[in-house]
């Protein structure tokens, strides 16, 4: 019985770390520089992993996560990850750029994020670990993940202008 209890705090607890890292994403997608915002939302995204990895005691690696991160993200190509890396290359239009890239990335990175997180969460409860985890076939449930992070990632946006 403790295990279940255990299985469900961690899970409960490693939801609650997405949700952190979601909201920290979706801030560094207002960073008015151009390409800064890209660096600092896939280190806030490899950060994530690695909490995860130590919260489900499986060994974390740098090269492994960066590598999963942009394959997972290749699946989201060209609709949503064009739009993503447009809103990074609309800051450099003076005066407009950086209102039309804010209204475009922290949807994005909100929606990769809680993607990625959620994903390596049901990895991590079904007994994977880093190194066994395998893109392609991770493809249609990242998919659905991030459709529903842009949901999540719009409450978010609605909450905070309220």
């Amino acid at each position: 019985m403790t295990d279940v209890t255990e299985n469900l705090n961690n899970a409960e607890l490693a939801s609650k770390t997405v949700k952190n890292y979601m909201w920290f994403s979706m801030g560094a997608g207002l960073i008015p520089v151009p390409f800064l915002d890209l660096a600092a939302i896939s280190g806030l995204q490899l950060k994530m992993i690695a909490d995860l990895c130590k919260r489900y005691e499986t060994p974390f690696k740098e090269q492994n996560g960066k590598a999963i991160i942009a394959s997972l993200l290749g699946f989201v190509v060209p609709e949503s990850l064009s739009r993503g890396l447009m809103g990074s290359l609309l800051k450099a239009i003076p005066i407009i750029g950086p209102i039309a890239g804010g209204l475009s990335m922290p949807l994005f990175t909100g929606a990769s994020t809680y993607a990625i997180g959620n994903l390596f969460i049901r990895h991590f409860e079904s007994g994977g670990t880093l190194l066994d985890l395998d893109p392609n076939k991770m493809r249609d449930h990242f998919k659905e993940e991030f459709e529903k992070g842009k949901k999540v990632a719009e409450e978010i946006k609605s909450k905070a202008k309220a």
